[in-house]
């Protein structure tokens, strides 16, 4: 019935007498303002019609529906689209009058996905059936919104308080399953009777065999008023604890509490109040950049859009057990993939065979894999010693300790043993890749596969690709990227590649301030504060100074002029303090990994401090957080800028993705680039500009960092003149 130009709803009255209304909107059915008007049009239509005694909501292809259409945002930003930027329209006008108080009972019928808007459509019907795959939630958090359809209303009427603000304010959806045993859902079915179920229960409704309930007004899963008071009040303390820098949970538990204090409806117009205002805010401005720019890693000029169709990988090898390749191992043998793992002596293979053991069963313990589900994903392990399972591999990835000559002579062996067609894979974090490749003949299928530490929990894969790489190993990488569960960034070949390049002058720039006299532990707290997992110096003990030590010479050796030159770390590793490893680093360790400040670290610094013949400046002695944060982060700008330039990354949306996913970077600022551009190119400029001229060309702004800020130019606007690695 109602049409649109993007998505629409047909409604389809069957002989029983029951309306089947479907949600059409590829590829998830998402709620865009289309399919909401013709949704209310169809409800308008079936309660005219006396052939219609009771109505089925459903999804088109097996997914009832996606949620809100993201893309809509943009209009409710702007204004742009009308009536529907009240706030109410679409919870209160569409959800609650029309679907929810229609005179004819209605169920959904929910496969496939019920996210969002979707499940707060299918809350708003008198009964809900799902598949038992079918997976429910309400993630809209993660967008930087709350629910606005009702949701936090309807969600803690169904399954409870307790339960609800956990869905909510961690974006935790749940399966077919436990969402019957929770009470959101009335039946689970199979997807065969799914429609014919929810007709029948809707027909039941009608007769009154079954109850006719509308979730608004349910009251008996909600606490008594002081003690649902008391599970907001330490909801709200989580939310400060663990995201201090967001406002909109707290906002999501304001709209929950107005619902319980003030009655449900004034709870709706709560709720639609904020989620009117919170596409405005720059968190969810960021929140959404990062949801586009996430799906668009995996679109490369030149390479996606050619006509390749990914081949397929039957066997992985994988060399090296150490951390990183039994993390590799883990992470493909958990998807299915058949892994070989090979060492150089038993000792080796058995060690790393046991990480990869020890990595699943901590997911054993966690409840978050079975016993019979561990002892299927192991027995896709094999080890070997020699080359000779290698003959029947599609693609090997090299794991073993950063040393050219060693990965010269893995990738010339590999050459000789593995087949013609297989991918040759190096998981350097820095090396230049043409080097490894040097005494092959097989340049066109050597590529980088940068995991992150640790590789199966680290959700970025960094695809790095020489001048002689083919386009069809690309897009083979890219989709095993996919089906282990990763995002894959794809970047040109150089020291560092993007994600480390990038981050360099991060550590760097922390240790020029500290021997100027800025107190350390205080820039890890100002950059904890600002949102990053851990501060630079934290994060130097947990990667180990032998590692800073070997990555610091290949950028010494590549980028000598705005390289600081320090001897603290060198320092202290003479005085065997190697990080967290040593249980002495920056900081000091109890056996249980807890970090303390070190009085002792001070007499490192002021040795280093002598040999660098550097004098304590006491503007950096007291420097607030906001110069502390930008003196670390706006070289890791700078060097961004000239990643973009030479065409080593396709996008500046990618490096905010490498720099979330890869370093920590806080989502909620929309990345490296989104967050400077939030600055200004012409203020991010100056500030370099100012600090180059008292402290040296480690802060001088790059030219194309100049050349934007004399145009005023946003820094992510796409390069005219970038020469591409790609």
């Amino acid at each position: 019935m109602g049409s649109g130009a993007k998505g629409r709803t047909v409604i389809e009255v069957g002989a029983d007498g029951v309306a089947l209304i479907t949600l059409i909107n590829p590829p998830v059915n998402s709620l865009s303002l289309d399919v909401l008007r013709s949704l209310k049009d169809c409800y308008e239509e079936a309660l005219r019609r006396d052939d219609v005694k009771a109505i089925v909501v459903t999804g088109a292809k097996g997914k009832f529906s996606g949620g809100f259409d993201i893309a809509a945002f943009e209009g409710f930003r702007n204004g742009s689209i009308g009536r529907e930027t009240k706030p109410g329209y679409i919870s209160i006008e569409i959800i609650t009058d029309t679907v929810e108080a229609a005179r004819k009972p209605s169920v959904a019928a929910i496969d496939g996905l019920a996210l969002g808007g979707g499940l707060e459509v299918a809350m708003a019907c008198h009964a809900r059936i799902s598949t038992p795959t079918a997976q429910l939630g309400l993630p809209e958090l993660q967008l930087g919104l709350i629910p606005g359809f009702g949701g936090t209303q309807r969600l803690p009427r169904l399954v409870g308080l307790s339960k609800a603000l956990e869905m909510m304010l961690m974006s935790k959806p749940v399966k077919g399953e436990e969402a019957h045993m929770l009470g959101l859902v009335d039946a689970v079915v199979s997807r065969d009777e799914l429609i014919n179920i929810a007709r029948q229960w809707a027909l039941d409704i009608f007769h009154r065999r079954r109850p006719w309930v509308a979730s608004l007004y349910k009251t008996d899963k909600i606490e008594p008023l002081g003690e649902a008071r008391e599970i907001l009040k330490f909801a709200r303390a989580q939310a400060l604890k663990q995201a201090p820098n967001l406002k909109h949970p707290l906002v999501c538990i304001d709209a929950i509490e107005e619902g319980i204090v003030s009655g449900p409806r004034a709870g709706l117009w709560k709720e639609a109040e904020a989620f009117q205002a919170l596409p405005h805010s720059d968190t969810s401005k960021s929140l959404v950049h990062i949801f586009f720019a996430q799906r668009g890693t995996s679109k490369v000029p030149g390479i996606t859009d050619i006509g390749l169709v990914p081949r397929r990988v039957n066997k992985v090898a994988i060399l090296g057990g150490g951390l990183m390749g039994s993390g590799i191992a883990t992470a493909l043998i958990l998807s299915n993939y058949p892994v070989i793992l090979k060492e150089v002596n038993d000792k080796f293979l058995q060690a790393g065979i046991g990480r990869v053991r020890a990595n699943l069963q901590s997911r054993v313990k966690k409840g978050k894999m079975s016993q019979e589900k561990f002892e299927k994903t192991i027995s896709l392990l094999k080890g070997a010693l020699d080359y000779e399972s290698f003959k029947d591999v599609d693609m090997v990835i090299e794991a073993v300790i950063e040393n050219v000559s060693l990965k010269q002579q893995i990738f010339a062996d590999l050459e000789k043993y593995c087949p013609p067609h297989c991918i040759l894979a190096s998981n350097t974090s820095t090396i230049d890749l043409n080097l490894i490749g040097e005494k092959t003949r097989s340049q066109n299928r050597i590529v980088g596969a940068h995991f992150f530490s640790p590789a199966h929990v680290m959700p970025l894969l960094e695809i790095v690709r020489t001048k002689q790489t083919s386009p069809q190993v690309i897009v083979d990488l890219l989709d095993v990227g996919k089906k282990i569960k990763k995002t894959p960034v794809v970047v040109g070949n150089c020291t560092g590649f993007a994600v480390n390049r990038m981050f360099f002058p991060y550590s760097q720039a922390a240790i020029l301030l500290v021997e100027r006299g800025t107190d350390p532990y205080q820039i890890d707290r100002a950059s904890t504060k600002f949102g990053m997992p851990m501060g630079p110096f934290r994060l130097a003990d947990l990667v180990g100074f032998g590692v800073a030590i070997a990555t610091g010479m290949q950028y010494i050796e590549h980028f000598p002029e705005r390289t600081y030159k320090s001897m603290l770390i060198p320092l202290m590793l003479e005085d065997k303090r190697a990080g967290q490893s040593t249980r002495k680093g920056f900081y000091i360790y109890d056996e249980k990994r807890k970090a303390s400040p070190d009085p002792e670290l001070y007499k490192y610094i002021e040795k280093s401090r002598s040999i660098s013949g550097v004098t304590i400046d006491p503007k950096l002695v007291k420097l607030p957080e906001k110069d502390i944060v930008e003196m670390i982060f706006l070289p890791v700008v700078n060097e961004a800028c000239r990643v973009l330039a030479e065409g080593i990354a396709v996008k500046a949306a990618d490096l905010d993705i490498a720099a979330v996913m890869g370093m920590g970077f806080p989502p909620y600022r929309g990345g490296i680039m989104f967050w400077a551009d939030s600055l200004g190119s012409k203020y991010v400029y100056s500030r370099l500009e100012e600090w180059s001229k008292m402290y040296g060309d480690f802060f001088k702004p790059c030219a194309y960092l100049a050349e934007r800020a004399a145009k005023g130019a946003p820094l992510s606007a796409p390069a005219e003149q970038a020469k591409s690695r790609l």
